[in-house]
């Protein structure tokens, strides 16, 4: 049976999680497109319900089979109606239902890990999900999100992170709950800033480290500026007065790795 009303239960319900008020509340969020569920059942996401439209049943027929065998439902949804409740312009006709998984530092982070991302007020959706790509790919233990940083399960965050959401924890957390942590753990705060710092190769980024970087306008707020370990600056000969958020936090990352594999 296909779902073809705007007032089914289960639509209504759909639409409000493109909300992030709602997502929040709910504790759940929607996810697009074959691959990127595929990555979230891999994992081990909680995927809760499938809705697809009749014209993908033979090119995701190993998704919609992977999904009844673990016993999550599947609702076949009207091709109009479903690309209604999906964000992107081209629609793969896979919408799905996630149950976020409620982290704490404490629970994330058991063993201390050695490298992690700081996001402190990060607004645009595909910066943030370029930098947990990018830690993704450098070996991180963790990425942890400042107030202020845009909504980690907005549909463009998770298309930006190309399935890397998946990989490593991601968690939110307040100032003075990260700060006992960092300490308790013995991770040094290294926070990239636009002037007034050191070179970023200077700074012995083999010892455990905490890469901090701060909002697209405004940079780190003074609550890092004064506590972090380290102020650093990436070196720019050219004639651009800055660099991308997401680049820096590349650069950071990688001048990590460079150090640590050395």
């Amino acid at each position: 049976m296909e779902i073809k009303s705007h007032g089914n239960n289960l639509i209504k319900y759909v639409r409000r999680l493109s909300r992030r008020r709602q997502r929040e509340k709910e504790g759940r969020f929607l996810l697009e497109g074959v691959r990127l569920v595929q990555e979230a059942l891999s994992s081990g996401w909680p995927v809760e319900v499938l809705l697809y439209t009749g014209g993908v049943e033979e090119r995701a027929a190993g998704l919609l089979e992977q999904v009844r065998q673990k016993g999550i439902r599947t609702v076949a949804v009207a091709e109009k109606l479903l690309m209604e409740l999906t964000d992107t312009v081209n629609p793969q006709g896979v919408l799905a239902v996630v149950k976020r998984p409620g982290y704490t530092l404490g629970e994330l982070f058991q063993d201390a890990p050695t490298l992690l991302v700081l996001v402190e007020g990060v607004a645009d959706p595909g910066n943030l999900g370029t930098i947990i790509r990018s830690a993704d790919a450098a070996g991180a233990g963790g990425v942890v999100l400042l107030p202020g940083t845009v909504d980690l399960y907005n549909p463009k965050t998770i298309r930006s992170t190309m399935g890397s959401l998946f990989h490593l924890p991601v968690v939110p957390a307040g100032e003075e709950e990260l700060l006992a942590f960092l300490h308790s753990s013995g991770i040094q705060v290294v926070a990239g800033v636009p002037r007034g710092g050191t070179p970023l190769w200077t700074v012995d980024l083999t010892r455990p480290s905490a890469l901090l970087v701060g909002s697209e306008a405004a940079g780190i707020s003074s609550y890092w500026w004064d506590r972090a370990a380290h102020l650093a600056i990436i070196p720019m000969p050219g004639r651009a007065e800055s660099l991308n958020v997401a680049a820096a936090a590349s650069i950071m990352l990688y001048e990590a790795v460079r150090q640590r594999q050395s």
